[in-house]
This record gives structure tokens, sequence and C-alpha cells, in this order.
């Protein structure tokens, strides 16, 4: 498939565009010499490949000079012409007021202007967009796609100078790897869906893994154990079920008897174990306490000397010595024991503070039930096993979520281990099939390499490996890089002069090795020629040559400055558009810039 006509219903500020079957040029030439330094020159070459884009049916986007500037394209409408590989010819229109109304119409002879014609004349008139795009992608057929749709190749076929950065993952391929891998890999000769398969796998793993982690800081500290969860369960339900009979009954006999159990068997034999561990830690920290201040050392050297010399006895030397040892010795072992000491007695201080936190609770309990059992009120009694009821229900319905969440956890980590054996096996069935294109000269992969490598030896003298390997988690890492003459790899890759010719090469590499497919034919490379030296544009207006002999379609843009060396480089036939400078006529849009 081939470009064939771009025009529009306004042909006086848009004129039409004729390609031709081989090498297609778009030159700017810069007349003005206050624009000579400029970077950017706003005369169209770039905007022309957005434009394609555009009919090629690219999404609507609020930033796409069409739709950011409505007010002046509104009432513009496009018409591109393609020549098919049946040798038929569709037009496909677009407007910008009704972006996502497309229509088409196949014909035998190309080079037509269909602006006029009716709507009934129209194979498909204003379809909607996404029909559109099926139909669009049925017509082509670029069979060797599938199951992929075309717009995926749009990207590789239309290069602007956003999408030299890098080889592979184009401006629009700035999402999930899942998004173009997958495609990527299936150009290059891999099997592509089965490595969809494994993204795909691996994208449910990460899902159900952060609906695990979710589940797990609900649940916080709860219990985990399902077994318990229903014993639980089972009691509190058991439980909540008798203070209903008794409410039922208005009898709160058994109530009575379960209060008094409650507080002779429970409340106080712990308010008793507690208070006598309150006394005995109490005692314990006394002694610590009183431990702590009697660790001194009263002896002093100093003054022992002093009272010696009083006494007419020599305190020096040896003497005196061995005591300040003994002195530094008793005060590292002092200090040591206070160390235990203090850790302890801060241990006591804690243990201390939670018993009176559980004795101050205890003690309330046990004076609601004692104020229960004095009581002779039944309306007061049954009020009491009401809130209690209350209380048991909200503890039921916690109980019944927490067993809920358990249950969607322990289903989930085993999913879990069901994707992760799959994700086990399509990943080693990704890496053989990598392993297996790799190695075979005849397979797609071989013949894109070599290309691939052929067209940068051509420009710059070295040659170039394009290369996959699969990282640890088993998805591919596609490098393109440059050779020296031991084969090894050089940093020349990373400039944006040779990473541009690179990514050049690579979309030619793989137009030619789908020559015999039912593939497109066109390649449009924006500033093709932008920072090379004049002997490497020479090499490269070669290749593409080359490559239009092959049956190809390069479009190209430069502007004059870029020109390779030599009078008349291009012939009439292959500048197919000519922008300047000096004033509107010399613009894509003959008009004031928006």
């Amino acid at each position: 498939m081939n470009l064939s006509r771009l025009y529009s219903n306004k042909p006086l500020l848009f004129e039409p565009l004729n390609f031709q079957a081989g090498l297609n040029v778009v030159v700017a030439e810069i007349r003005l010499p206050e624009n000579q330094e400029k970077d950017t020159h706003n005369l169209g070459k770039t905007t022309l490949c957005h434009l394609l884009d555009f009919t090629f049916l690219d999404d609507r986007d609020p930033d796409f000079f069409l739709f950011k500037h409505s007010k002046v394209f509104s009432q513009f409408i496009f018409f591109l012409e393609i020549h098919l590989d049946d040798k038929s010819f569709l037009t496909i229109r677009r407007g910008v007021e009704e972006a996502t109304k497309i229509s088409f119409k196949r014909h035998s002879i190309g080079n037509q202007d269909l602006t006029k014609i009716t709507e009934k004349d129209w194979d498909h008139f204003d379809i909607p967009f996404d029909k559109a795009k099926k139909l669009l992608d049925g017509r082509l057929d670029w069979k060797i796609l599938k199951p992929w749709h075309y717009r995926k190749m749009m990207g590789y076929l239309l290069r602007t100078q956003e999408d030299y950065l890098k080889v592979f993952q184009l401006r629009k391929f700035t999402s999930k790897h899942i998004d173009w891998k997958p495609f990527l890999a299936h150009i290059l000769g891999f099997d592509g869906p089965l490595l969809k398969q494994h993204y795909d796998k691996e994208e449910r793993l990460v899902e159900k893994t952060a609906e695990v982690q979710i589940i797990k800081n609900e649940l916080g500290t709860a219990i985990e154990d399902i077994s318990r969860l229903e014993g639980i369960l089972l009691l509190k339900r058991n439980e909540f079920e008798k203070k209903q009979n008794q409410l039922d009954a208005f009898d709160f006999r058994s109530q009575d008897k379960e209060q008094t159990k409650h507080l002779v068997d429970q409340l106080d034999v712990l308010i008793a174990e507690l208070n006598s561990e309150r006394y005995f830690l109490t005692q314990n920290r006394r002694k610590i306490t009183a431990s702590l201040e009697e660790d001194q050392i009263l002896f002093d050297p100093k003054e022992a000397q002093r009272l010696f010399q009083e006494a007419g006895v020599f305190f020096t030397g040896q003497i005196k010595k061995d005591f300040d040892q003994l002195i530094a010795f008793n005060r590292a072992i002092t200090e040591e024991r206070s160390g235990y000491l203090k850790d302890e007695l801060q241990e006591i201080d804690v243990r201390i503070s939670e018993i009176n936190t559980k004795l101050n609770s205890s003690g309330k309990k046990r004076s609601e039930a004692l104020s229960y059992l004095s009581t002779t009120d039944v309306f007061e009694k049954y009020k009491q096993v009401s809130d209690s009821l209350v209380i048991l229900k909200a503890d039921i319905t916690v109980l019944e979520r927490q067993r809920d969440s358990v249950k969607r956890l322990q289903s989930l980590n085993k999913e879990i281990q069901g994707l992760q054996e799959e994700k086990t096996k399509l990943q080693v069935q990704v890496e053989a099939d990598i392993r297996k294109q790799d190695s075979l000269e005849t397979s797609l992969f071989s013949s894109i390499r070599i290309f691939f490598s052929e067209i940068v030896e051509e420009v710059i003298g070295q040659k170039a490996l394009l290369s996959v390997s699969c990282n640890k988690n088993g998805n591919p890492e596609f490098v393109a890089e440059i050779l020296d003459e031991s084969g090894n790899s050089t940093s020349a890759d990373a400039g944006h002069t040779y990473r541009k010719l690179l990514c050049i090469a690579f979309d030619l590499a793989i137009l030619r090795a789908h020559l015999t497919d039912n593939f497109p034919r066109f390649v449009f490379h924006d500033g093709v020629f932008e920072s090379l030296d004049l002997r490497k544009k020479t090499k490269l207006l070669g290749v593409l040559r080359h490559y239009t002999e092959l049956g190809l379609q390069p479009v190209i843009t430069l502007i004059d400055s870029d020109l390779p060396p030599g009078e008349g480089v291009f012939s009439d036939s292959e500048v197919i558009l000519k922008l300047h400078d000096e004033g509107n006529d010399g613009l894509l849009f003959k008009m004031n810039s928006w």
C-alpha cells in the first residue's frame, strides 16, 4: 500500500499534494536571513506528517493543531487517497468539525478529486469513528499484523522529530510495555500473541497481589485463621440466641446466673490476680530503686592520700595505683548492673501501667455486674440484656465481614498461585521462542537484523546490531546499538544524530523484510538529513534510492541547508512539495500562523 494523494475542500489554503511511487521529498527553503539560525521554522513539513496521521484516523487529541485551533480549521475537510495492493484506490474523507464521522470510496483510477461528489456517491458516508477504523483495517488488509490493528504500525511509518528519541518505543507508546512490546515482537518475527499472554498474566498477578494487600490492610491485626473465626462466630451466635430467648420469654434467671458466675469466676479472680501481681511488682520496684541509690563508690583515693599524709604514712606509687584500678573495676561493674536494673525498672513501670488500666476496666465491669444483680427492676434488666444483644450483633457482623475477607484472601492466594504457575510456563515458552528465532539464520528477525546493519554500515561505515534478551521477569528487552571493528558496543548510538539513523534504518529494514507480505510500502521520516555530515547525507540518500528500487515509498522532509552536496540532488519528480518563509504562499497552509 502506497500514498497517492492528500487534498482538502479548500485548495486555495491547502494545495493538493500528489505522492510518487518512488522517493518523495518535501524541501523547506529558508530564504530570509533572520530565519537562518532558528531551530524551527513552522513552515509545515512536520505538520504534514501529523496531517497524514489524522487522515489515517488517529484518535482525537484536543492538543492536536486542527482541534486546538478549531476556529481556524473547523471548516476544513481532508481527503487521503491511497493505492492498495490490489491496484485499486481508496479515498478516506475526514473533516475537522465532525472528526468522528468518516467516509470511504473505492475507485480504480487515482489522482481523483472527490470534494464535490454527493453523499450517495460514497461507498460509506459519515460512519462512526470506531466502525470506520475497523472498516479501514479490513480494506488495508495488512494480514501480517493480525491480531493487531493497523493503527499500531502507524507510529513506525510516520516518524516526526519527537519519535527519534528511541528506536522501538515511540512517542505514542509512553504507556505500559504490554501496549507495544508484544506488537513489536510480532513484527520482528517473534510470537507476539504469546508474549501478550505473558504480559496479561503478569498484569493480573499485579492486580491480584494489590487486592490481597488491600484486604490485609482492612483486616489489620484481625484474625486470619478461618477455623478460629468460624468457632468464635458460633459461640457469639449461640450467646445471641440465648439472650434473645430471654428477652422473648421475659425471663432473666439464666442471665442472673451467668452474671454471678462471670463475677465470681472471672472478674473477682482476675482482679485478685492483678492486685497480687501489682503488689509484687511494686515491691520489686522499691528494691531496685533503693539498689540504684546505694550503688555508689564512697572511697576517694585523693582524700585517702590526704589523710595518710596527715598521719605521716606514705600513700603513693603502687598502693595508690592498685586502689585506682580497683575503683575503676568496681565502677564498671556498677554501671553495667545499673543498666540492667534500669531496664528492669522500665519494664516494671510499663507492666504496672497495664495492670492499672485492666483493674480500672475490670472494676467497672464488676460494678455493672453487681448493679445488675442487686436491681429488682425487671425493665432495667430487660434494657441491659437488650444493650448486650446490640453489642453481640455488632460483634457478629464484624466477625462475618472478617470471615468473608479471609475467605476472599484464601481464594486470591490460590488464584495467585495458579497465575504464577501459568506465567512461569508462558515465560519458558517466550524465552524458548526468542532463542529459536534469534538462532535461525532464515528467520524474519535474522533478515531484519541483516538489513538494519547493512543500512547503518553503508551510511557510517560501522556495523549495527539488533538484539533481544529476556529480563528476570521473562519479558524481552530490545536493543539497537552501533558496534566497533571488534564487534563491541559503542556509545555512538547515544547521540541524537546516530540514534535517528538507527530509527530510520529500523523502519526501512522492517518494511523490506515484509516486502512479500500484505504490508505498507511507505514510510515518512521528518528532518532525515539533519545534523549528518555531508558524506553521510549522500550515503543515506543512496540507501533511500536503493529502497525505492525495491518497491518502497520513502517520504522525507528537510530544510535546504541540510541538502546533500552537489547540484540537482533531487529530480523534479522527486520533490513533491517546496515550502519557504517568504510569505503565506510558501507555507503548507496558505494562511497566517495560528
